[in-house]
């Protein structure tokens, strides 16, 4: 699996993600996009921003008073892993956010692993009352789909599993990978925004639905305990300064 850079999100004010908490607090996020190596297919989980982000000097702010800022186009970051995203096989977002499906369009051929509910969301009357933008996925509409009901393994060998972790949105899912070296590996998607959060339960005021942000949180916690998983919050920046990054690969 490698980890690739998606650009980074800032803020002014973090208290909207941890509410009570953080007052006037401002945080830049860490934003990945995870290519994952299975057999001679590729799935890719998340996309990040924009790559075109790139061509406006310091950043764009794009939604909930987050600044987006691209200095890796994810095009260039593929050329040097030697793949090619119009060959990649499989792709699933945690959720349909700007930051996570920023470069849906370069997967043409892949796909698409998606929760029913959120497929509703994404393409309904009612995209902006969830934060959707559709330009940036408008192209997933020619994609190959798979609409799930709740988890779905990608493989049939448990290797890589979908997983139900509505809340945030309402279709919103995580990533169990499990990898011969490193082990189990949780990729929480938007579940918690931080460690912190993830601990004290802290549901960002913007949320879909509050009762089943927590419950996810709590069903991600059971599965840490009994996977042996390790858990990833992907705008966790400390965090994710820990991780191996590509061009080196998790295995």
């Amino acid at each position: 699996m490698y980890v690739l850079d998606g650009g980074t999100a800032h803020v002014t004010d973090i208290s909207q993600w941890s509410p009570g908490v953080n007052e006037g607090q401002s945080a830049t996020f860490s934003n990945n996009v995870y290519l994952i190596e299975h057999g001679d297919e590729w799935m890719v989980w998340d996309t990040g921003l924009d790559e075109n982000l790139i061509d406006v000097p310091g950043g764009e702010v794009v939604a909930h008073d987050v600044r987006g800022v691209v200095t890796r186009r994810l095009s260039d970051q593929f050329s040097e892993l030697g793949v090619d995203p119009a060959a990649v096989n499989h792709i699933a977002f945690s959720h349909a956010h700007f930051d996570h499906v920023g470069n849906s369009r370069m997967f043409p051929s892949a796909t698409w692993y998606v929760q029913r509910d959120e497929h509703a969301a994404m393409f309904g009357d009612s995209f902006a009352d969830y934060g959707f933008i559709p330009d940036l996925y408008a192209t997933m509409a020619d994609n190959p789909t798979v609409l799930l009901d709740g988890d779905h393994d990608v493989f049939g060998d448990g290797t890589v599993v979908v997983l139900d972790t509505a809340g945030h949105t309402p279709g919103h899912q995580s990533l169990l990978v499990h990898l011969r070296g490193a082990g189990t590996l949780l990729l929480s998607g938007d579940v918690a925004h931080f460690c912190d959060n993830f601990r004290h339960r802290r549901v960002p005021t913007f949320n879909a639905d509050h009762d089943r942000s927590r419950a996810s949180m709590d069903r991600v916690d059971e599965l840490i305990r009994t996977e042996n998983a390790t858990l990833l919050i992907n705008h966790d920046a400390r965090q994710n300064a820990l991780i191996r990054q590509a061009p080196h690969a998790i295995e």
